[in-house]
């Protein structure tokens, strides 16, 4: 296989052109050569890096990982286990993640349950997204996760955060929700 034109290594690697003149444009992939018309020219390297790159970007990898990532695929005296301590910093993220998405589903559902869903205009569900209904949980503080406002720790820490939430026996369904929102303006 010869060199390509962005649009065979575009769809050879899985990928738009946007999206490799945009790797490019990061420096996630080196300049490729170009013909005397200005057009780019991809040898198989390269598409093998921007289908890395996709895969990579799959699995949730942010770019900062995946430089990480290609910088050890080109490195011939890498040692395998740094890999691995990427690639498990990832899966713990994503099951993190999976967690806090869970018990929005949960937290979501009781909320569905219990609206009518009828001609009436009183809706239980507008009721509760629009009360204070946090209760027992105070809201995420930058740094803390939303496991940590239940355990009232910081992010790292096993000891009680400055101002511990006060958890009351049963916190009212929309409390994790409305604390976890909170906790993704704060990382943003």
């Amino acid at each position: 296989m010869g060199y390509m034109n962005i649009g065979e290594a575009a769809a050879a690697a899985g990928v738009t052109p946007k999206m490799i003149r945009h790797y490019e444009s990061l420096g996630m992939i080196p300049n490729v050569e170009r013909t005397e018309a200005g057009y780019r020219l991809y040898s198989p390297r390269e598409v093998a890096m921007l289908r890395f790159i996709r895969q990579s970007r799959t699995l949730g990898f942010s770019v900062k990982q995946v430089e990480s990532l290609l910088g050890l695929w080109r490195d011939d005296h890498r040692e395998s286990r740094e890999v691995k301590e990427l690639a498990q910093q990832q899966l713990a993220e994503l099951e993190a993640r999976q967690r806090e998405i869970d018990e929005m589903r949960s937290t979501l559902s009781q909320l569905v349950a219990k609206c009518r869903g009828d001609d009436d205009p009183h809706c239980a569900i507008l009721e509760e997204l629009s009360s204070d209904g946090v209760g027992p949980v105070a809201a995420v503080k930058p740094g803390q996760t939303l496991k940590a406002v239940k355990a009232g720790t910081t992010r790292g820490s096993r000891k009680p955060a400055a101002e511990p939430c006060h958890a009351a026996p049963k916190a009212e369904p929309l409390s994790g929700l409305m604390a976890w929102s909170r906790g993704l303006g704060a990382k943003h």
